[in-house]
């Protein structure tokens, strides 16, 4: 039988990117599935050599091959370049940010039992970055939120609860102030609501909503939001299993898909060889999902998961003293079993 060959843009990002990166890379040819990898830099380090942050032949070979695997990149925080992430988004009309919440075995959390689904508008509101100096010491930022990309993230978030058999959705918004906008956002998602009357609809106002997830995250089962809002919220929601190294992100369009660890770059450890992989891993097996490779993505997961939960191979982070090397080696050797 002749096994199937994936074509993927691998992006290995900045600080432990690459530390990250070769393991997981590593563990989906273990699980039996041929990649062809083309392999682009992206933010700090591709300025440095190619003058940009997103060089031409990333963005070739993204287009070509419509699916990509990214490693965390450095954003400077008030001065610099512009958003790596928010470009690629943008650029390729990535609307929909998929990130699933949830709690893994072995890894310490302040909540049991959380499942959650943050769905994100990914290509405008206030974090587009429309800004603006309008006179010495003023700025301004514009939001703008449209009828179209309301109700096509509405629409995404409702038809994945239903694939997904998932029960509710909770709009979550700040209308009661920004009653344009914010409430367009809100009018668009209630319209959708009304075709999908199997799955439950609420609303909440984002501080409320912030203060229900610290008390109860258990409540919550599809969470959507604006874009802004859903950076937010969904940091504040890994925060309620473990952290952002325990959580992986997609960015889907309706050609493309992106899929990425959502911590940072942590330059202070890198290349001490202590990073944890599991995001990244994780968001391998997002994407070996979308490819239709379900053998080898539950393969990983349960590898994956027996690891973490076994607890003797654990990076720092979660307590242990494993190196990546060694974690990744242990999930690998649980896959070939």
């Amino acid at each position: 039988m002749r096994v199937k060959k994936h074509r993927i843009t691998l992006i290995p990002g900045d600080g432990i990117g690459p530390e990250v990166m070769k393991p997981t890379v590593k563990l989906i040819k273990a699980a039996g599935v041929n990649v062809e990898w083309d392999s682009h830099l992206a933010g700090a380090e591709a300025l440095k050599k190619h003058g940009t942050t997103l060089p031409k032949q990333l963005m070739d070979s993204f287009a070509k091959n419509k699916v990509a695997l990214k490693g965390p990149v450095t954003t400077p925080v008030g001065e610099g370049f512009a958003s790596v992430n928010v470009e690629l988004r943008q650029s390729f009309d990535l609307y929909a940010n998929l990130r699933p919440v949830k709690n893994l075995p072995g890894v310490k959390a302040r909540y049991e039992n959380v499942d959650l689904i943050v769905v994100r508008e990914n290509t405008e509101g206030l974090y587009s970055g429309i800004e603006h100096e309008v006179v010495p010491g003023v700025m301004e930022s514009l939001k703008i939120i449209t009828d179209k990309a309301s109700t096509r993230i509405a629409k995404f978030a409702f038809n994945y609860a239903r694939a997904n058999r998932r029960k509710k959705v909770a709009f979550i918004h700040k209308a009661n102030i920004m009653k344009l906008t914010d409430g367009l956002f809100l009018q668009c998602a209630r319209n959708v609501a009304q075709k999908y009357r199997t799955i439950g609809f609420s609303d909440l106002i984002v501080d409320n909503a912030c203060l229900q997830l610290v008390l109860d995250p258990t409540r919550f089962d599809v969470l959507l939001l604006e874009n802004l809002y859903g950076d937010i919220v969904s940091d504040l929601a890994a925060g309620l299993v473990g952290g952002l190294g325990v959580v992986p992100g997609a960015n889907l369009g309706d050609t493309h898909a992106l899929f990425e660890s959502v911590h940072g770059s942590a330059p202070d450890i890198k290349g001490k060889n202590i990073a944890n992989p599991t995001a990244v891993i994780l968001a391998a097996v997002m994407m070996l999902e979308h490819i239709s490779e379900k053998k080898a993505a539950t393969r990983i997961s349960a590898a994956l998961l027996t690891v973490l939960g076994r607890g003797d191979r654990l990076t720092p982070d979660l307590g242990g003293s494993a190196s990546t090397t060694q974690f990744a080696d242990a999930i690998r050797r649980e896959i070939e079993k």
